[in-house]
Formats: C-alpha cells, sequence, structure tokens
C-alpha cells in the first residue's frame, strides 16, 4: 500500500513539475515574412497604427513604409529635397540625403527621419564614423514627413551626422544625437526649429525619453555613461553605465532603463529608482539596436556581428532565445498591434518574426 502511494505521489510530482516547467517555457519566435527590394535598411521603426518605416541610407536614398499586417510596401519616399525652397540654401535644385534613423510623432502625423549626410553643391566633406568636431564635417539635416501624403514638409539644421531621433511623448520636443558633432539637436515641434544644443561628448547615439516627457537618456558611445538632461531646463547629470553604451530602451513603467554595450556585446540593466546597475547578459558579438515589448518582459536585440537576434527575459535578464537573422542585422522594432518584431538587415532584406 505504501509502494502504491509512492508510486501516485511520484507521478504527481512528475506531472506537477512539467506543468510548472511548462509554463515558464519562453514563446519561440518565428520566421514569417522576408522583405526584399531596393533597400538597404539602417533601422525600423513601428508606427504602432499600422505601419513600419525603413531608412535606407545614401545606398538607397529612399525612406521604405511597410503594412504592419500584410507587409505591403506602401509608399517609397525620396530623400531628396531642395533646401531653397525651405530656406536654407541659395542654390536652386536638389539636395539628397541619407535617412538613417527615425520616429513617429505620438499623435501619428509625422515621421521624423535623420540624414547621415547631405549630398549637393556645398556639400564638401561627407561626415565619417570616425570623427570629431575638430574635423569640422559637414552639418545635416533632420527631414519631417507629412503622413497624409507621404511628403517631406518640413526640414532642420542639426550637427554632423545626426543619428538616432526621438520625439518627447507630450509632442514637444524632436531630439537627434549628432555622431560627430558630440551633441544633442533639440527641436521645438511649436516654433518648428532647433532650439538647443546640447554638449554630450563622444559619439552620441541611443536615446530614450521618459514616459512624462521630462527627461532624456543620451547613450555617449565613445564613453562609459549615461547622459541624463532635464527636459525643462536642459541640465545634465549622468549614469556610470560602464564602456561603449549605443542603444537605450525603457521599460513600460519606466523604473528600468536597458543598454546594449557594442564592444562588450552585452545588454546592462538599470534601476532608475534606486539608482544602481542591475544584472547584465551577453547576446552576442556587437549588440546593437534594442527593442521592448508592450508589457515590458522581453527585450530584442540584435547583434551585428553574430548575424544573430537575441531575445531577453527582463525579469532575471537571461536569454530565452538567438536566432540567426541575416547578414550583419542592425535595426529592430517590436510593433504593439501584431506582437510582431521586424529585423532590418543592412545588405538589404528585413525579417519579419512572430512572438508567438
Amino acid at each position: 500500500m505504501r509502494l502504491k502511494i509512492l508510486a501516485i505521489s511520484l507521478v504527481l510530482l512528475t506531472t506537477q513539475t512539467q506543468l510548472s516547467f511548462a509554463q515558464v517555457t519562453p514563446d519561440t519566435m518565428k520566421l514569417i515574412h522576408t522583405i526584399n527590394g531596393s533597400i538597404a535598411p539602417k533601422s525600423v521603426r513601428s508606427s504602432a497604427d499600422g505601419v513600419i518605416s525603413a531608412h535606407n541610407m545614401m545606398y538607397r536614398h529612399s525612406v521604405t513604409v511597410y503594412d504592419a499586417k500584410t507587409f505591403e510596401l506602401l509608399h517609397t519616399v525620396s530623400d531628396s529635397v531642395s533646401l531653397k525652397d525651405f530656406g536654407f540654401s541659395k542654390t536652386a535644385g536638389n539636395y539628397k540625403g541619407a535617412p538613417v534613423e527615425g520616429t513617429f510623432s505620438p499623435d501619428g502625423k509625422y515621421l521624423y527621419v535623420s540624414n547621415y549626410a547631405m549630398y549637393g553643391k556645398g556639400y564638401t566633406k561627407e561626415g565619417t564614423d570616425t570623427c570629431s568636431p575638430a574635423d569640422k564635417y559637414d552639418n545635416s539635416f533632420v527631414y519631417r514627413i507629412n503622413r497624409s501624403n507621404y511628403q517631406i514638409d518640413s526640414v532642420y539644421p542639426v550637427g554632423s551626422v545626426p543619428k538616432v531621433v526621438e520625439v518627447t511623448p507630450d509632442n514637444k520636443y524632436v531630439l537627434a544625437a549628432n555622431w560627430c558633432s558630440y551633441t544633442v539637436s533639440v527641436i521645438s515641434v511649436e516654433k518648428n526649429k532647433v532650439v538647443k544644443t546640447i554638449k554630450i561628448g563622444r559619439y552620441p547615439r541611443g536615446i530614450a525619453i521618459s514616459n512624462d516627457s521630462t527627461k532624456a537618456y543620451v547613450a555617449e558611445m565613445g564613453g562609459n555613461r549615461i547622459h541624463v538632461i532635464n527636459l525643462q531646463d536642459f541640465t545634465t547629470t549622468f549614469i556610470p553605465i560602464g564602456s561603449n553604451p549605443r542603444a537605450i530602451v525603457l521599460s513600460p513603467d519606466n523604473t528600468t532603463m536597458y543598454v546594449t554595450m557594442n564592444l562588450s556585446g552585452r545588454v546592462a540593466s538599470w534601476n532608475l529608482v534606486t539608482n544602481a546597475a542591475g544584472k547584465s547578459v551577453r547576446t552576442g558579438e556587437a549588440a546593437r539596436s534594442l527593442a521592448i515589448s508592450k508589457d515590458g518582459s522581453a527585450l530584442y536585440v540584435v547583434n551585428y556581428k553574430s548575424d544573430t537576434m537575441s531575445r531577453v527575459r527582463t525579469s532575471d535578464m537571461k536569454v530565452t532565445q538567438n536566432i540567426k537573422v541575416c547578414n550583419e542585422p542592425i535595426g529592430i522594432t517590436y510593433d504593439v498591434p501584431t506582437g510582431n518584431t521586424w529585423v532590418a538587415c543592412y545588405k538589404g532584406q528585413i525579417k519579419i518574426f512572430s512572438n508567438n
């Protein structure tokens, strides 16, 4: 009788263990679509209202826009503009840009795009990835694309080699990180012009903005800190995150900051409530862009030199999945309405993964 009870107990224990394991096993991401075409995407960005934009640098001189559900190409926006029409050149004729990153305004009306460089008369010294303000490389522009017709309707002169661009949730400011100028440009949405330039340090890159629009977090990729900009008086404090921070996202409740550390191939967390370092995890070689799920439970990271994407569980900072994606994955975005993750492959593809 005792043996029988023991056997039943063992069966129940095994069943409970299996159920418990099933409950903590992460969902498996699966490739559901690949977009090809005349693209060379440096980054991708979800509008959270039905479209995804891709920014194709000087290799294609375009921004391409896709339906987030059907993956259909909806618009191809040329980066060619007449600077004279906007009052920024005495020379007639069109100038080309090089779309590198993009962000949508919170009201959904606009897409802001940074241009790595400008091409046309008077632009003779294109910026590079290794640079300083002393090099005096050409300054560039951020474009505003009106989503009613997907035409460029405003341009903003910023610094040299602007990269990440973000809009504050209150739709008051647009921030652009100027890689070679070592600055952040602050564009007033109301005034439709740059109203402040903030010194950062070597190679400002990632930007994240708090939900209440009072703080901007900027990664100094050439250093070891995150600059915290007070958006009310533009004073700055620092977070000593570690060497070579690149991209930043915040948890939905803004209590935690997550940062990719390019050289070490890690993702670090920082508790913004206690102002203390949290756990970190290695995801691969050259951890570049990252995105976060709507509920904040997962991070999605592209590892440029490993050719992989990693999914990280934020509760314990453990990698739950590594996927070989493509040659040189560089950009990533999480689309809240569909729950899909889009990955930009520098060589000319976009890969779309389900999270079910």
